[in-house]
């Protein structure tokens, strides 16, 4: 079995448990849409091939086994168009639980690392965004992630100006059952976060001098 279907049958799998697998059809019957899976299944192969849209749909059309592992078959192959919307449609907790799904592959250790970077959205079209009312620029995220598997525990997005201690303890509090210890730089230096970490059972290591070793952490 090759890499790829190895990868095809865990997301499957796994986008079937994530949007709740109601035994539909995965491709359009009597005027319904793509099953949600069959959706999340695609994007994930997308994802995993490195390709735009046009170009993964283009090569997974020569690869009918691996539509045959989601349930589809090569007649059934979307417009990319159809792949955009489906992805607009499904909300940001549909990926959540995706996430947290597939980490449970990596058998995390619990102890973590967060850190946010900025993703700028100005090189979208004027055109675009006039038809869409887009006006977001710049989105702001955080991961969580385990410093020993380098899985993806966890991610906010956000539009808004919000401070990182609070995206943090945000992120903190929703994963607190399964952290032993959280790092992470000067950015989240506040006393109440650490404070706020011991009550959960988290060591908090926080990074707390520009100029110090990327390895020095005030508990």
């Amino acid at each position: 079995m090759s890499k790829i279907s190895r990868f095809t049958g865990k997301v499957v799998t796994l986008a079937k448990n994530a949007v709740g697998d109601r035994g539909e059809s995965a491709a359009p019957q009597g005027g319904s849409g793509f099953a949600d899976y069959a959706v999340v299944s695609l994007h994930c192969l997308r994802i995993y091939l490195e390709k735009s849209y046009c170009e993964a749909l283009d090569l997974l059309s020569e690869m009918p086994q691996i539509f045959a592992d989601i349930g589809l078959n090569t007649a059934d192959i979307p417009d990319h168009s159809t792949l955009v919307k489906e992805f607009d449609r499904n909300k940001i907790q549909v990926w959540r639980v995706l996430l947290r799904l597939s980490v449970q592959v990596h058998e995390p250790s619990g102890h973590t690392a967060m850190d946010a970077t900025f993703f700028d959205r100005e090189n979208a079209s004027k055109h675009y965004c006039r038809r869409t009312n887009y006006r977001i620029q710049t989105l702001k995220t955080t991961a969580l992630v385990d410093t020993e598997t380098q899985a993806v525990l966890d991610v906010h997005c956000t539009s808004k100006k919000r401070h990182d201690t609070h995206l943090g303890w945000q992120l903190a509090l929703r994963n607190a059952g399964e952290l032993h210890s959280l790092a992470a730089d000067k950015g989240y230096d506040w006393q109440q976060l650490r404070e706020r970490l011991r009550e959960k059972g988290i060591r908090p290591l926080i990074k707390h001098r520009e100029f110090r070793p990327i390895d020095h952490y005030t508990l």
